[in-house]
């Protein structure tokens, strides 16, 4: 066991990039075990490395917790943007296409979303932070095209993008939970782009 041993912490770590390595085995980790299952030992066995080698990238499992949640806000955000772009110029049509992606990601990746959004706001990394804001800025341009443009109720947009959120995520949640069926979806989506565009009349 002492040889094994010995082994392992001399082993050199051989992946070109070990720390996206090392993310992506804790997202399979995270969806098919959960949290509790997550640790960087069990990650370095997994990856193939020695135990020690995790810690050049994450010093503590906080700090992996971390950086797989900001890698999860920097994905969907990216995905959002994408959506809202390739919607085209009509508001609707971005409000529908940014509900339905959030929405798809927050079910294909529950336990993900929950630690995303689980760390108290003072207490993130500068990452983290950097990650989060980048969400809601994804956003943040088609809600105040749309209150310019007339489509959406004038007044403080931050408080217009919270609720947007607070609605997909909502859906996303009663789909996770098995309260409403996925061949319910696209109709809840189209109920709420309607409840959002009339708030303007």
């Amino acid at each position: 066991m002492q040889c094994y041993r010995a082994v392992m912490a001399d082993r050199p770590y051989h992946h070109g990039n070990l720390r996206a390595a090392l993310l992506a085995e804790a997202e399979r980790t995270l969806r098919e075990d959960g949290i509790d299952r997550l640790s960087l030992r069990d990650l370095a066995r997994q990856a193939g490395v020695s135990h020690a080698a995790p810690r050049r990238h994450f010093p503590d499992r906080q700090a992996l917790l971390d950086a797989l949640a900001a890698a999860g806000f920097l994905r969907l955000s990216d995905e959002l943007r994408a959506a809202i772009e390739d919607a085209g110029d009509d508001y609707e049509a971005q409000l529908r296409a940014a509900a339905t992606t959030y929405i798809r990601f927050a079910t294909r990746n529950a336990a993900l979303l929950e630690l995303m959004f689980a760390a108290k706001r003072g207490e993130q990394s500068a990452a983290l932070q950097d990650a989060f804001g980048r969400l809601y800025a994804a956003v943040d341009g088609m809600v105040r095209r749309a209150q310019q443009a007339g489509k959406l109720q004038r007044g403080d947009p931050d408080r217009l993008r919270l609720l947007l959120f607070a609605t997909m995520q909502g859906i996303a949640a009663l789909v996770t939970s098995g309260a409403v069926g996925s061949g319910q979806v696209d109709g809840l989506i189209a109920d709420a782009v309607t409840l959002f565009t009339k708030s303007s009349g």
